[in-house]
């Protein structure tokens, strides 16, 4: 416990609260898209924040890194633009099983860890741009549907933005709680007058198809891998820690696939709060600033405990406001994606018909788009690599 400074206790709440606050109505928007009730959600959110809250105090105390964990936001965000499945928020959890049993492969078997590497980086994140680019439009739409809702929201989120980007989403959240205060009235939503503060503990019956382990489960695995283990990896290494790849992803799986009954979102590296504890703000001496992921790590597990408040209070919202605080979330993401999708003057079209076809929300053979899209994108990549060693 002596390694534990002010600096790295103090940036380990910030992350914590940075990154709670920039994504949960991201998940809530995710679970209640696949068709989970308020209950379900309520839940799923529960054990998606204990599951990154132990997993960021388990694994730096292990490793002694600033191993920041978070949950696979991208995943939510695909979850948000894809449509119900058949056997409703059962088969979603049916598909976070196999996403979660995919993960701890990776950290098993090399060669599937190779596998996953070899995607073309441009293919990877024209993916992640294709998932995130639905929702990123939901602020726009909600300033046309819901101006007077939606206006305070943006403008809070264009203050922080200005100031310091870390501060949008905080600042954004705080605005829309202000809104739900003053400007939304009681009738207009759910009765939030009583709220479960103790989650369902009871798992739900998962649904498992081939349907939706390609079109849910393989894209949530990709995402998550391309938009958040590697990042997150990308980061620690920048910042001269040694990084133990399979065991990490090992372990994020296997809580992944602990908490996936439960219909909790999968948990995986994060790459800005790491970037926010790996630095010297966490501390002068690099071998205590792991202190600070533990100290998000406990902040997250109190923090899990909002779940059922959290989702009470996102009820009184018109649904559009909620996608809309989600997307805002996601534009920084989208325009990283984007902008790392097209950075190969001389492989455009391969990641453009990734972007397209991902984001097109297209279905073919049953089978979602964001599958189509990298298996177009990929070919078109290896057709035009060859072509050039001719």
């Amino acid at each position: 416990m002596k390694g534990l400074t002010p600096s790295a206790l103090y940036m380990g709440i910030l992350a914590a609260f940075v990154g709670y606050s920039a994504s949960f109505a991201i998940v809530l928007a995710g679970l209640k898209s696949g068709g989970a009730t308020e209950a379900q959600a309520a839940t799923g959110l529960f054990f998606a924040t204990i599951g990154m809250g132990l997993c960021s105090i388990w694994l730096p105390l292990v490793t002694r890194t600033p191993a920041a964990v978070a949950w696979s936001t991208p995943g939510a965000a695909f979850l948000a633009a894809s449509a119900i499945l058949p056997g409703g928020f059962g088969e979603v959890v049916g598909a976070l099983l196999i996403c979660a049993v995919l993960i701890v492969l990776t950290g098993v078997i090399p060669a599937l860890a190779r596998a996953v590497a070899a995607i073309p980086k441009p293919i990877a994140n024209a993916l992640l741009a294709g998932v995130l680019l639905n929702l990123c439009f939901a602020p726009a739409l909600a300033l046309g549907s819901i101006p007077l809702l939606m206006l305070p929201v943006l403008l809070a989120w264009a203050i922080g933005l200005t100031w310091n980007r870390l501060l949008a989403m905080p600042l954004a959240v705080a605005a829309f709680l202000v809104v739900l205060v003053f400007a939304i009235e009681p009738s207009t939503g759910a009765d939030t007058t009583t709220v479960n503060w103790r989650p369902n503990l009871q798992p739900i019956s998962p649904i498992f198809s081939l349907t939706s382990a390609i079109s849910v489960a393989l894209p949530l695995y990709l995402v998550t891998m391309a938009g958040q283990n590697i990042p997150g990896f990308a980061v620690l290494e920048l910042n001269n820690y040694e990084v133990r790849r399979p065991f990490l992803i090992r372990s994020t799986g296997l809580v992944s696939l602990a908490i996936a009954p439960f219909g909790a979102i999968t948990v995986n590296m994060s790459a800005i709060t790491a970037s926010m504890m790996a630095g010297e703000d966490a501390g002068q001496d690099p071998r205590k600033r792991y202190w600070a992921a533990v100290a998000s790590g406990l902040c997250f597990v109190a923090l899990a405990f909002a779940a059922g408040a959290l989702t009470s209070l996102a009820t009184l919202a018109p649904p559009a406001l909620i996608t809309a605080v989600a997307g805002l979330a996601l534009i920084p993401a989208f325009v990283a994606s984007i902008t790392a999708a097209f950075g190969a003057a001389d492989q455009l079209e391969a990641p453009a018909l990734t972007f397209l076809i991902a984001a097109s929300g297209t279905t073919l053979m049953g089978v979602s788009g964001a599958f189509w899209g990298i298996i177009a994108g990929g070919l078109i990549w290896i057709l035009k690599s060859r072509w050039k060693r001719l």
